[in-house]
């Protein structure tokens, strides 16, 4: 992925690495859908990254977000809960979990954000190293190596002047 990815770019790795990502969010998780269709009023409404936890018997709406924390973006996510609730949650099921996966977080803003909400909602922040698979990892420079042909580029720009 690049610096400037979007959140699809951000989306289609999570899904690529849908079974380390599945082990990240713990046992019981079945992947229900990437852009997870579901009609409210006469709006359609894609939910980025729907699971349904067998042990715990809830569905988890997980929306993603290639920037900073934005209490905006818990009404989306409110949204995606609540509709799940109406449309797919049975008796049997718990009510729905949502979490909010965004590039950094202020704690505080996260906090009360959420004491106004009293559903099950998260706010969690990821690192984008850890989305870059072990063997891609491995073929690209580190910081160093990149420093140290820049380096050696200028100095032998010098060298020619």
């Amino acid at each position: 992925m690049t610096e400037a990815y979007n959140e699809r770019e951000l989306e289609d790795a999570l899904v690529a690495n849908v079974t380390k990502f599945l082990v990240e969010l713990g046992t019981g998780f079945a992947f229900m859908g990437s852009q997870y269709r579901l009609q409210v009023g006469e709006k359609e409404i894609f939910i980025d990254l729907l699971f349904y936890n067998t042990r715990i018997h809830a569905y988890c709406c997980i929306e993603l977000k290639t920037g900073s924390f934005n209490a905006s973006h818990l009404g989306q996510l409110v949204l995606y809960v609540t509709a799940v609730n109406h449309q797919l949650k049975t008796e049997q099921d718990n009510p729905t979990i949502g979490l909010l996966i965004c590039k950094d977080k202020d704690n505080i803003e996260a906090q009360y954000s959420l004491e106004a909400y009293n559903l099950p909602l998260g706010i969690s922040q990821y690192e984008l190293s850890k989305l870059i698979p072990a063997d891609i990892k491995s073929a690209l420079p580190s910081i160093e190596e990149i420093e140290s042909s820049l380096e050696q580029l200028s100095e032998n720009e010098d060298e020619m002047k």
